[in-house]
This record gives C-alpha cells, sequence and structure tokens, in this order.
C-alpha cells in the first residue's frame, strides 16, 4: 500500500497534474507509473550522488512493474546546469530510442529537475517528464511550476523554458539521506513561503522548525503547505509576468552571489536565497519601508536553521560590488534595463518594486560588505 499523506493539485487545465507527498514513493513509483501511464518507457535524468542512494530502489520498482528504462547520469552540482551537460542528456534520451510519448524522469534535487525538465522540452520538440525530487529544495520549490533551465555565463536560469510536470512524486524518505547543510539549505525555500505572504505559516515554521529537521510530522506538512502556496500562484500567474515574481524573494541577490562563487560549493543556493532574503529586508529597512524587529526575526530564525545570513558568512573572498552589481542587471526580472526586486513591509508582505535606483543598491551591497 503506498504511503501518500498528502496530494497537491495544480489545476493548469490541459496542463494540471498531481504532487504527492508521502514515504517511500519512489520505491513505489513503478506501481503508481504502470497505473496512471500505461505503456510507456522512461528515460530517467540523475547525478551521480542519487544514483548511489535512490536509483535503485525506482529501478526495482520499475522493474517490478514490468516498465522499461534507460538510465543518464550527469556529475552533481550546479555546474551540471550548462549547454554541455543539456546536450549530453538530449543525446541519451534520442540514443535510448525514447519517443515523443515516452516519458522522462527528474531524479534528483532542483538541478536535475531543471536540466532533465528542459531537456524533455526540447528532445523531439516536446516530451513530457516526471519530478522525482530527493531534495527538500526541489520538494518545496522548484520540481513544482513547471520552470526548467540551465545557466549561462551571463546568469543563472537565462535559458529555459516552462514546462509543466504531467506528475510529481515527493518522496519524504528521500529527505533522510540529506546531510545538514542540504536540508538547510532547502529550508530557506520553505521558510520564504512565510515571508512573501503568510505570516502565520511564519509563526508555525518558527514553532516546528526542530520538528521538521528532525523529521517528525511537521515536515510533510510543511511540504504540503508550500506546495499548495506555489501551486495557488503558479495557477494564477504560470508565465510570471505578475505575481509569481514574489516567489524571488531573496533571489536576485542570492543568484549574484551564486554566480560571483562560480555556482560551487562554497554557498549553496539555498544558502545564497538565505542570505539574498536578509538582505531584501534589510534594504527595506533602510529605505523605511519595513520595520527593523522584523529584518532582526528573520535574519535570527536562518541563523536558528544553521544558514547563512550575511555576507561575511560566505567562504572565500567576494568580487566587487560592481561585478555583484553586473550580476544583478543580468536578472531575469529586469525590464528595459531597469532593476526590479522583491522588497518587502515586513514579514509576510513582500511586493514587486520595479525601477529601483541602482545607486541605492550599490551602496546598500558597500555597506553590507563592511559589516
Amino acid at each position: 500500500m503506498t504511503a501518500i499523506d498528502h496530494v497537491v493539485h495544480v489545476a493548469l487545465g490541459e496542463r494540471a497534474y498531481d504532487i504527492l507527498i508521502g514515504p517511500g514513493l519512489i520505491a513505489e513509483a513503478g506501481k503508481i507509473l504502470a497505473e496512471r501511464f500505461p505503456g510507456r518507457r522512461y528515460g530517467i535524468v540523475t547525478d551521480d550522488n542519487v544514483a548511489r542512494t535512490q536509483l535503485p530502489l525506482l529501478v526495482a520498482g520499475l522493474e517490478a512493474a514490468g516498465l522499461d528504462y534507460a538510465v543518464i547520469t550527469v556529475p552533481a552540482g550546479e555546474g551540471t546546469k550548462s549547454y554541455q551537460m543539456l546536450e549530453s542528456v538530449v543525446e541519451g534520451l534520442l540514443a535510448a530510442r525514447l519517443e515523443r510519448g515516452d516519458l522522462v524522469i527528474a531524479l534528483g534535487g532542483g538541478v536535475i529537475g531543471d536540466l532533465a525538465g528542459f531537456a524533455a522540452s526540447i528532445t523531439r520538440r516536446g516530451m513530457d517528464f516526471i519530478q522525482m525530487p530527493t531534495s527538500l529544495l526541489a520538494q518545496v520549490d522548484s520540481s513544482v511550476g513547471g520552470k526548467t533551465g540551465i545557466n549561462s555565463p551571463h546568469g543563472k536560469n537565462l535559458v529555459g523554458a516552462f514546462h509543466q510536470p504531467l506528475l510529481v512524486l515527493a518522496d519524504l524518505s528521500a529527505l533522510d539521506t540529506l546531510d545538514r547543510r542540504q536540508f538547510a539549505a532547502g529550508y530557506a525555500e520553505v521558510a520564504k513561503y512565510g515571508l512573501i505572504d503568510d505570516p502565520e505559516f511564519f509563526d508555525w515554521l518558527d514553532a516546528h522548525l526542530d520538528e521538521i529537521f528532525s523529521g517528525g510530522p511537521a515536515r510533510g506538512e510543511a511540504v504540503a503547505r508550500c506546495c499548495a502556496h506555489k501551486a495557488r500562484v503558479v495557477i494564477e500567474d504560470e508565465k510570471e509576468q505578475g505575481v509569481r515574481a514574489l516567489l524571488n524573494l531573496g533571489h536576485t541577490f542570492g543568484h549574484a552571489l551564486e554566480k560571483d562563487t562560480g555556482y560551487s560549493d562554497r554557498l549553496l543556493h539555498g544558502e545564497g536565497v538565505s542570505i539574498g532574503m536578509v538582505l531584501a529586508h534589510r534594504y527595506s529597512t533602510r529605505q523605511g519601508l519595513a520595520p527593523g524587529q522584523d529584518a532582526g526575526r528573520v535574519e535570527a530564525h536562518l541563523k536558528r536553521a544553521g544558514l547563512p545570513t550575511t555576507l561575511g558568512d560566505i567562504a572565500g573572498t567576494l568580487g566587487s560590488t560592481d561585478t555583484l552589481m553586473a550580476a544583478i542587471a543580468q536578472d531575469k526580472k529586469v525590464q528595459r534595463g531597469a532593476l526590479t526586486f522583491i522588497l518587502t513591509r515586513g514579514i509576510g508582505q513582500a511586493f514587486i518594486e520595479k525601477n529601483v535606483d541602482p545607486a541605492t543598491i550599490r551602496s546598500f551591497l558597500d555597506e553590507m560588505r563592511g559589516q
């Protein structure tokens, strides 16, 4: 009996799909897929870390259900979201003779979901795919909503497509394999949902933080609440023409920091988001938009989760403010060269601010670098 604790439906008309949340779903995936998508072959895209821990469970389940599959393994890490690895995945799918009606499985964290989903969107002019996120970050954020893509030397996620999955299987058991740092990095995206427009959820996270990290029932509830939140936003604004941009709270600063650190283990994506969310609250306070105590509370909460919160927490030497500003100028929210930031009037009160003065951001970064 498959243990499905929560089901979140993403109501996008013909592109609607379910997010199934529960323990052991990767091992049970063969049964689920055979029932929902009979007669398909599967191209599994994963990385070499997940291949050791989760791939054997998936493969055993597929074989038990009599399903045919091919496996494409790529290196782990943000650097895999590249043109070179995109070519490798596409050619692997073609070499396996997967047809347009077959399915791609993205088995891994956010990097694999983005890469495999983008590869599916362009292979044979568009194949369907299934997300099987194995990291907390991917389960609560990147696996939901159809954003796929790779990085460019000019910046993060600048090449890609909106391509919704047919199904998301969020296996809570996979989270038990994450080390503390990886889990904390994913938690930054969990906290983000409270900080955007749900202060009651942020209060709940404050009260249940230890249980979420230890693997109690609050963990599954947190994943489900985040997925439901994102589903609502995606339904309202699938292609990020409006409110979906709020989901980028902390990401403009965070992506610039990721680029500056070479998309390396010096700074994981969620760690960049953590610092970015604190910076967004601090900048909002400097502009007289938000109370300083809220910024302090956000920083204290993220520190309690074991996350970096200041530029000084990043290992090694950061590039110049000019370098960071150049990365910010390539942010995908930029319109006609004008900067757009997600700012806040306090916890749970994020908003989109267009035409932000670059000089104020530059001055703010100089100040933050000195702390």
